[in-house]
Parts: C-alpha cells; sequence; structure tokens
C-alpha cells in the first residue's frame, strides 16, 4: 500500500484571517463589535485580520470567534 503525501494549507493564517474577516462582515459587525464578544482589544482583533502583521493566534482565540460569528471552525479554515 503506497501512501499518497498529504496537501496542507502552508498560509492557513491567512486563510482564517481571510475568513473571519469575511464572515464578521457578512454578520454585520465591526471588529470592535468582534472583539467585545470574544473579550479580545479592538486592536488584536485588527492584528488578527491583518495580513501585514500576521499575527498568529490560540486555539482558544479561534474558537471563541468561530462561536461569535456563528460559524464552524471547518467554515473558518475553507480556501
Amino acid at each position: 500500500m503506497k501512501l499518497e503525501k498529504l496537501k496542507f494549507d502552508t498560509n492557513i493564517y491567512n486563510t482564517i484571517r481571510k475568513n473571519i474577516k469575511k464572515y464578521r462582515k457578512e454578520k454585520g459587525l465591526t471588529s470592535a463589535e468582534l472583539a467585545e464578544l470574544v473579550d479580545l482589544s479592538h486592536d488584536f482583533i485588527r492584528q488578527i485580520e491583518s495580513e501585514r502583521v500576521a499575527y498568529n493566534f490560540s486555539l482558544e482565540t479561534f474558537y471563541k470567534i468561530s462561536i461569535a460569528l456563528d460559524v464552524t471552525l471547518d467554515m473558518l479554515i475553507e480556501k
């Protein structure tokens, strides 16, 4: 049996960033409102969404944001 090489999203954080921003806007929230919902600073949310800052975030933050945006974790990692 030959194993196929797995394909990983090498830019997973950028994929998540784009999706957070997309779903936040679809829900009609500002980054400040999202920050308040997940008990984080507005600046931190802006850094998460920024490709220039490229700040990595914890799994807990990822989870809280998915709950606040009413989306699954899968939806946030979709290309």
